[in-house]
C-alpha cells in the first residue's frame, strides 16, 4: 500500500519569459527545492501546471523528469493524468506507470459533464487498464460536475483506487468519504487543509507549498503526529495568505506571480490565462510584505 500523507506540492509548470515552450532547468530547480523543504511528493501536470496548454511531448518530458528527479531526491511522484477522453486519460495512465510514477491524479472529466454512471465507467476503466494507484480529484468549480458520494464509494472498491483529493470547496465530503470507504483523504484548498484533517484527511495537495513547502509540511507534520495545537499555530500563521492569495486570480496567475516578486521567476502564463496586473497586482504585493516575504533584492536595500 502507497504511503500517500503528508504535503504533496501541486507544482507549476515553468516557461520560458514568452511562454513558448518548457523551461526544464528551473523545473529541476523546483522539484529538488520542494524536497530540501521537506514535502512528500510533487503532483506535476495538474490544474497548477497548466496542464491544458502542454503539448503531448511537453507532457512526457515533464512527467519524466519530475520522476527522474523526485525519486532522486526522496520524493514520491504522482502526475496529473486526467481528461475529458477516458482513452487519452488511460494513455497518460499507463506512461506514467512505464516511467515509475507513485501513482497518478484523475480529475472528473471536464466540459462534456458525464452522469454519475459515466464516472464510474471512466474511472474504473483507468482503474483496470494497469496497476499504477489512483488519487480521485473531485473539484466541480472547475470540471462542471460533482462525483457524489455513491460515486465514490462505489470506486473505492477497486484496490487500485486508493484516495481522493476533495477540492469541493467545502467540508461536507471528508467524514462521509472517511468513515465510508478505505480511501485516504486529501485536501485540494490550502485554507482547508486543517479543518479537513480535524475530519480525518490525511494531508495536502497544495498550491501554496509553491511559495512556502517548508511551513506547508509543518502543517501536515504537526497534525499527523497529533500535535493539535501546533497545527492550529501553523493554520492561523499560513491562514491569511492561504485565503487571500488564489482569489487574485485564476490559479496559477497567483502563484506564479508571487514567485517572480521573491525572486523565484518561472516564467509566463500560457494563453489564454494572462499575467496579473493593476489593483490585484497590488494587493498581491501588499499580502507579500505583510507576510515578511521579500524577493533577494527588496531584502537587501
Amino acid at each position: 500500500m502507497i504511503n500517500l500523507q503528508g504535503t504533496f506540492t501541486a507544482l507549476i509548470t515553468p516557461f520560458t519569459a514568452d511562454g513558448s515552450s518548457v523551461d526544464l532547468e528551473r523545473l529541476d530547480r523546483n522539484v529538488r527545492h520542494q524536497a530540501l523543504a521537506g514535502v512528500q511528493g510533487v503532483v506535476p501536470c495538474g490544474t497548477t501546471g497548466e496542464t491544458p496548454t502542454l503539448s503531448s511531448e511537453e507532457y512526457h518530458e515533464i512527467v519524466a523528469r519530475v520522476i527522474d528527479v523526485g525519486h532522486s531526491s526522496g520524493m514520491k511522484v504522482i502526475p496529473g493524468a486526467g481528461s475529458n477522453s477516458t482513452a487519452h486519460a488511460i494513455e497518460y495512465h499507463r506512461f506514467a506507470h512505464r516511467h515509475g510514477a507513485d501513482a497518478a491524479l484523475h480529475v472528473n472529466p471536464y466540459y462534456n459533464r458525464p452522469s454519475q454512471e459515466g464516472l464510474y465507467r471512466h474511472f474504473m476503466a483507468i482503474a483496470d487498464s494497469c496497476e499504477l494507484p489512483i488519487i480521485l480529484y473531485n473539484i466541480p468549480g472547475r470540471t462542471g460536475v460533482l462525483m457524489s458520494l455513491d460515486t465514490i464509494s462505489r470506486l473505492a472498491r477497486h484496490p487500485n483506487i486508493v484516495a481522493i483529493k476533495d477540492a469541493t470547496g467545502g467540508l461536507d465530503f471528508v467524514s462521509s468519504v472517511v468513515e465510508q470507504t478505505s480511501l485516504t483523504v486529501l485536501s485540494g484548498d490550502d485554507p482547508l487543509t486543517l479543518p479537513m484533517a480535524i475530519l480525518g484527511a490525511r494531508g495536502v495537495i497544495s498550491v501554496l507549498s509553491n511559495l512556502l513547502p517548508d511551513r506547508v509540511a509543518a502543517l501536515s507534520n504537526a497534525f499527523l503526529s497529533g500535535d493539535w495545537e501546533g497545527a492550529r499555530r501553523l493554520n492561523d500563521a499560513l491562514l491569511p495568505l492561504a485565503k487571500s492569495l488564489l482569489g487574485l486570480d485564476t490559479n496559477p496567475v497567483p502563484i506564479k506571480t508571487a514567485l517572480a516578486l521573491l525572486g523565484r521567476d518561472t516564467g509566463a502564463v500560457r494563453l489564454p490565462l494572462c499575467e496579473m496586473s493593476g489593483a490585484n497586482l497590488d494587493r498581491l504585493r501588499q499580502l507579500l510584505r505583510q507576510e515578511k516575504l521579500e524577493s533577494p533584492v527588496a531584502a537587501s536595500r
